[in-house]
């Protein structure tokens, strides 16, 4: 913080001393500045566009999986750049209400999907179940992928 302020309080003395070779060099780094920013903001939106097509669908399915990992998981790429990092969290609900009843703490684990899965691929996994409130079973709850964060290649 201190050096941040040190270098302003430069940059602004520089500028007041000398101004015709100052004021160049200042307009140079803020253009440089704000194509940076708008590099940065133009990949995340096109991570939420692509990020928009994908499928991902989360069921309780005791019969198809483990005792230990009863949630199946389905994810269909239906981007074309090939998906190279998701995570998630898991939310539970009653149907058709809106109160997620899976335990948010600190240690609540994320979730994460295959390595790279190219685009029109798809993908299944079981997965344990998040911790759940007291007194709801797994077997009456619809659950939903929430958070979503993914990195696409090329």
């Amino acid at each position: 913080m201190l050096f941040c302020l040190l270098l302003i309080v430069t940059w602004v003395v520089l500028l007041l001393r000398y101004p015709t070779r100052a004021l160049p060099v200042s307009a140079a780094a803020l253009v440089g500045l704000a194509l940076v920013i708008a590099l940065a903001i133009w990949q995340d939106s096109q991570e939420q566009r692509l990020l928009q097509h994908l499928e991902l669908r989360i069921r309780y399915a005791p019969t198809l999986c483990p005792a230990d990992r009863p949630l199946r998981v389905d994810l269909k790429n239906g981007s074309e750049a090939p998906l190279l990092e998701l995570n998630w969290k898991v939310a539970a609900y009653r149907p058709g209400d809106t109160a997620d009843l899976a335990e948010n703490l600190y240690e609540t684990p994320r979730y994460s999907g295959p390595g790279a899965l190219l685009g029109g691929e798809s993908w299944a996994d079981c997965l344990p179940l998040p911790t759940l409130r007291p007194g709801y079973r797994a077997s009456t709850l619809e659950f939903r992928a929430e958070h979503i964060e993914g990195h696409f290649g090329g």
